[in-house]
């Protein structure tokens, strides 16, 4: 039997735990694809959280590629991001730095 169906994975993330997206974050610095991401990112957020979409096939190569239009065949990966601390803007800029000319711009101003 076929069955179609959509899964909401949620876990809390405690603070020590923060490092959980760390992986992600270098995936997208590895990929160069920084400004893709933030412009993802922006697209479903409030003063809450974020929310984007992973293309499945994809993410299950450990490649981070942005679900935008239909689903595919396998489906899109859909994840939704709750912040309480720092602001979201503040999470985002970590997870996904403004770029300058394409590098990432250091908070520094270095």
């Amino acid at each position: 039997m076929i069955h179609s169906i959509d899964v909401r994975i949620v876990a809390p993330v405690r603070d020590t735990e923060v490092t959980a997206l760390d992986g992600f974050s270098e995936r997208l610095h590895e990929q160069e694809i920084l400004d893709t991401a933030r412009r993802e990112f922006h697209k479903r957020a409030d003063e809450s959280g974020f929310s984007f979409a992973l293309k499945k096939q994809a993410a299950f190569k450990g490649i981070v590629n942005f679900a935008v239009g239909n689903p595919d065949e396998l489906g899109d990966i859909e994840v939704h991001v709750t912040v309480r601390d720092p602001t979201v803007e503040e999470f985002v800029d970590y997870l996904a730095p403004p770029t300058e000319d394409g590098k990432p711009i250091d908070p520094d101003g270095r």
